[in-house]
């Protein structure tokens, strides 16, 4: 008698759902297709501005990511989750973007902290210099994940910001899970290092 993990029955669904659409954009279903773009379109372009660290170039290359969707949607056979495969195409756009630009010096990655994440609320206490210094450790970090190698970054961004398993994260940049342990050991090791005059107490 075969049972439904409840914490993936959710997911399975989700993805369920994006095949039966992939399904319907082959045979050129418009609706269908702009469904599959609102419902993954935050991932998308979440992950290239990541990446990229620059919004002149965002909305261009996520825009590139669903034409090669629509594209590749006859031959589309799902063999892993639908966003796996999609965040394999944003993977190799941003690749092609990085090298061909051959950016060194990255503005920084946009930052999810918020007026309300930070102290300045407190009107009794607003304590401007800690809001300075959040928003300078933000920045920081940002920057030094901008500055990691490619495929280190992509790594990061996929774990910190999507929270993806190391599993997915290995599907996605074409590795085994061991490489994608090492290469998040290495990124995490350079970014000690680069944050070091914040780490300390």
């Amino acid at each position: 008698m075969s049972r439904t993990d409840p914490s993936t029955a959710g997911k399975s669904e989700e993805d369920a759902e994006d095949v039966r659409l992939m399904r319907l954009v082959a045979r050129g279903d418009t609706a269908s297709f702009e469904k599959l773009v609102e419902r993954h379109q935050s991932l998308v372009a979440g992950t290239v501005a990541r990446m990229l660290g620059s919004n002149s170039d965002v909305e261009d290359i996520a825009q590139q990511v669903f034409i090669r969707v629509w594209k590749s949607a006859a031959r589309y056979v799902p063999r892993a989750k639908f966003t796996t495969w999609l965040l394999k195409i944003t993977r190799n756009l941003v690749f092609n973007e990085l090298r061909r630009s051959k950016r060194r010096a990255h503005a920084p990655i946009q930052s999810e902290t918020t007026a309300e994440e930070l102290p300045l609320k407190n009107k009794s206490n607003p304590a401007p210099d800690e809001a300075l210094l959040e928003m300078e450790l933000q920045e920081a970090i940002e920057k030094a994940i901008g500055e990691l190698p490619e495929t280190q970054r992509m790594a990061v961004v996929l774990r910190r910001y999507e929270e993806f398993s190391y599993e997915k994260i290995a599907e996605i940049l074409d590795l085994s899970v061991p490489a994608v342990k090492s290469l998040l050991f290495r990124a995490r090791t350079e970014l000690r290092v680069r944050l070091a005059s914040y780490l300390k107490d």
